[in-house]
């Protein structure tokens, strides 16, 4: 049984700060090692019900995060810059399931710490088929498109509740519960991945009744841009047409294909953001 996972970090129980997650420096460092250890947890975890296979796609930053002789499981390690598939990179429909482990909320919704969609300096928010989404609700369509549930998402309490929008009956681990954008009251990090692992082990043992998420297609993403010069130039791109002052909207009948666009309009903005 094969296991795909998506690791960000802002959503590690703990980290509440740029600097806990953004390198070099002492406090990136050690941070690094809770995310090391929550993937490590979920890896255990699915190992515990039975899955014999895995790739970790390291998502957040740089997207060289991880130390991969210490993952568990002989995972294969997806790292570096500059993915075709950004955070999904690597999914195909030989995986049985989806993890998404330290994930954050959008700042679209509810108080999520550190709340961001992909590119805070140039997204402000994005609706699918009209609900409010973060990235775990955008990383669906590609799991969407393969046919693979997304069975765990882990991180904060907002998180949660915006995965649960688009996977109904993903086991939501919250390792922490957000005060504001910068505050937290965090788990132990040793609770946080005993927790993360029973939750592996009980999406993994549940997988007989998973479905693939629930995204009705043709699918739209409306995304809210920060100014209305960075809507204009998200138009450039094929398939995004302007929705207001500061809005574009996407519509696809493949969620692959919406989801490249998507994440064309995140790079293309991304060096027009000052």
């Amino acid at each position: 049984m094969k296991v795909y996972l998506s690791s960000d970090m802002e959503g590690t129980a703990g980290v509440v700060d740029w600097g806990q997650c953004r390198g070099p420096g002492a406090e990136y460092e050690y941070y690094r090692r809770l995310l090391q250890d929550e993937v490590n947890a979920a890896i255990a975890g699915a190992l515990d019900a039975g899955a014999t296979e895995f790739l970790v796609n390291d998502s957040h930053s740089s997207m060289q995060n991880l130390r991969p002789g210490e993952l568990l499981g002989g995972a294969r390690y997806l790292s570096g810059r500059h993915k075709p598939m950004y955070m999904m990179e690597g999914l195909d429909a030989s995986f049985r399931a989806v993890f998404l482990v330290s994930y954050h909320g959008s700042m679209g919704g509810p108080s999520s710490v550190l709340s961001h969609t992909y590119n805070p300096a140039a997204v402000a928010r994005v609706r699918l088929n009209g609900v409010e989404v973060g990235e775990s609700g955008i990383n669906a369509l590609v799991a969407l498109g393969h046919g693979v549930p997304v069975v765990l998402v882990t991180g904060d309490d907002t998180t949660a509740e915006e995965a649960r929008a688009v996977c109904p009956n993903v086991t939501a681990v919250v390792v922490k519960r957000s005060v504001s954008r910068f505050a937290a009251d965090s788990l132990h990090p040793d609770e946080a991945c005993r927790l993360i692992r029973e939750g592996a082990a009980a999406a993994l043992r549940a997988l007989p009744s998973a479905r693939p998420p629930r995204i009705e297609l043709p699918a739209t993403l409306e995304v809210t841009c920060r100014n209305a010069d960075l809507a204009e130039l998200a138009t450039r791109i094929v398939g995004v047409e302007r929705a207001g002052t500061l809005d574009v909207r996407i519509a696809d009948a493949d969620p692959i294909a919406l989801y490249r666009t998507f994440v064309t309009v995140v790079l293309l903005t991304r060096g027009y953001t000052d």
